[in-house]
């Protein structure tokens, strides 16, 4: 559950984030704002479920910032802390629906119990919009099965453009006037076999799907233009950005929509669900092509891990063909494509023992070979690969084919080939990523001397930060923060050797606090700024 923390008083401020102990139970702290104008800012961006606030402060009071805050999200609790027992400001904060209104100085538990029973209420509104029963109900009647078949005809590439036009309008689905169109994939992570607290059931999955999509409609935000399932059961959402609007500002809002519509489902299904955010492109004709870029992010879940949000990174390969029908061989086909050795080794060898059984010829066995090897090799090429750099010394199996005199010799080379295709993808796939975090570190020594922060990160990349957390820590080893720290102290600490003044090193790498840099300084390098400056003389 996020929490945002709006105080003017700044020891206070950052007193009530760091004493205490939120993270211990499931609250996370994700901005501190000095008043209203700059608490929206943080709404509009991080979208919290619970804020914590002022009465008194300039440009806006802490009851205009929860009407506000309330017009932004219905869904938002607010908690207010003020110094003024005045029976007016009670009244008017229990008439815009104020969880708590605490009095100072309220003890640090008193504040956590406050904060801790509105995330309660946020959680039991969730499970009551949501609740399973009422959902399942809803499965059969709220959703338009000819729209949905429709849209996902449309996103495999069936339609020509006039037949688009000539269906949509049968259905009554209107287009939306747009300059820009992206599209999100989001599905559920994982289904075992029983079902645990945090992977489900095979039996619960479909149920699982459903509700999500449910939950995605209600969420998402003012520039979603449908939402519906594809044929796999997973959640598509598409956006529209209005005239004005940035390409890159619709992927920042389908980033943050996106985290908030992760984070409900975590909270009201009880499991962990993940999406695929494609690029941009100018007209809906685009449609299957930024769906096919939506779900091969999403794929990315097997480098990422899973509960997070993963845009879309062109690596220079050649666009790939419309998304065929589903098929035994296209689910090897896409299995293969986006990585997955082990899912595709299975299709293997169904693929090979359906055609052993149906006919008991070596011929028939060979000749699916040569489809199922042929079907790399075509992947291979549209990468922009050589089939020789890839398969290595396999490659000369392509053209004798029938040295493989056993199903057994057949099936070990396949393996062997879809194997090394998928290194070969991983390690492509590892060049990318360097370059996202290239980026990161070169902000970072850019902005040294300011007050960064990885959300600040997120915005100039466009990329969402749980992405870029988790992107980070996999290829550096250390959180974002830690680094950041590690970065500013070792600055700190060559700036004082070089009879640089405590107030001014302090400035010099971003911390306006002098009390707060000299604590952090002591902790983090076991001796005071002072010290370490008289140490230098």
């Amino acid at each position: 559950m996020k929490l945002l923390i709006v105080e003017d008083e700044k020891k206070l401020r950052i007193s009530l984030a760091n004493n205490i102990p939120w993270e211990k139970h499931g609250i996370e702290v994700v901005g501190l704002a000095a008043n209203g104008r700059e608490a929206l800012q943080w709404i509009e961006s991080r979208r919290p479920q619970l804020v914590l606030l002022d009465i008194q402060m300039p440009k806006m009071n802490g009851l205009e910032l929860a009407e506000a805050a309330r017009r932004i999200d219905p869904d938002i609790r607010c908690i207010v802390l003020s110094g003024h027992d005045n029976f007016g400001y009670a009244r008017q904060a229990m008439e815009l629906g104020i969880s708590r209104y605490l009095l100072k100085p309220a003890g640090d538990t008193d504040i956590l119990n406050a904060v801790l029973e509105a995330a309660d209420r946020v959680r039991s509104e969730l499970s009551r919009r949501h609740n399973m029963a009422e959902l399942h109900g809803r499965w059969k009647q709220h959703l338009p099965h000819l729209q949905e078949l429709f849209m996902q005809q449309w996103i495999s590439g069936t339609f020509g453009d006039d037949e688009l036009a000539r269906r949509g309008q049968e259905l009554q689905i209107g287009w939306p006037e747009s300059d820009a169109f992206a599209v999100a994939v989001i599905d559920i992570d994982a289904a075992g076999g029983t079902g645990t607290a945090s992977c489900p059931g095979v039996d619960d999955y479909p149920l699982l799907q459903f509700s999500l999509t449910d939950i995605a409609k209600e969420s998402l935000g003012s520039l979603v233009w449908r939402v519906f399932r594809d044929g796999s059961g997973a959640t598509v959402a598409v956006f529209a950005a209005p005239e004005g609007v940035h390409p890159n500002q619709l992927l920042l809002h389908i980033h943050t929509a996106a985290v908030k519509l992760t984070d409900t489902a975590k909270e009201c299904l009880k499991t962990t669900a993940s999406a695929g955010i494609s690029g941009t492109a100018h007209g809906l004709g685009q449609l299957a092509l930024l769906y096919r870029q939506a779900r091969k992010s999403l794929e990315e879940r097997i480098v990422h891990g899973t509960d997070i949000v993963i845009p879309y990174r062109d690596t220079g390969a050649a666009e790939r063909g419309m998304l065929p029908p589903v098929s035994l061989e296209k689910k090897f086909e896409s299995s293969v494509e986006t990585g997955h050795a082990d899912k595709a080794a299975e299709l293997v060898k169904e693929l090979l023992e359906l055609g052993a059984t149906a006919t008991a010829s070596a011929e028939d066995v060979q000749e699916r070979l040569i489809a199922l090897g042929g079907t790399v090799a075509r992947l291979i090429h549209q990468q922009g690969w050589t089939i020789r750099e890839v398969a290595e010394d396999d490659f000369d199996i392509y053209a004798h084919l029938s040295r493989l005199k056993t199903r057994e010799q057949a099936l070990d080379w396949l393996l062997r080939l879809v194997n090394r295709y998928c290194a070969y993808l991983q390690k492509e796939r590892s060049g990318t990523v360097h370059e996202t975090v290239r980026q990161m570190l070169a902000i970072v020594d850019e902005q040294i001397g300011k007050d960064i922060s990885l959300h600040d990160v997120a915005e100039r990349l466009f990329v969402n930060s749980s992405y870029l957390s988790r992107l980070f820590k996999q290829e550096v080893g250390k959180p974002f923060s830690n680094y950041l720290i590690d970065k500013k102290m070792e600055r700190a600490k060559r700036l004082l050797q070089e009879g640089c003044k405590v107030y001014d090193t302090a400035e010099r790498v971003g911390y306006k606090d002098v009390g707060y840099f000299s604590r952090l300084f002591h902790k983090y390098w076991g001796v005071t700024p002072g010290e370490v400056k008289d140490s230098s003389r």
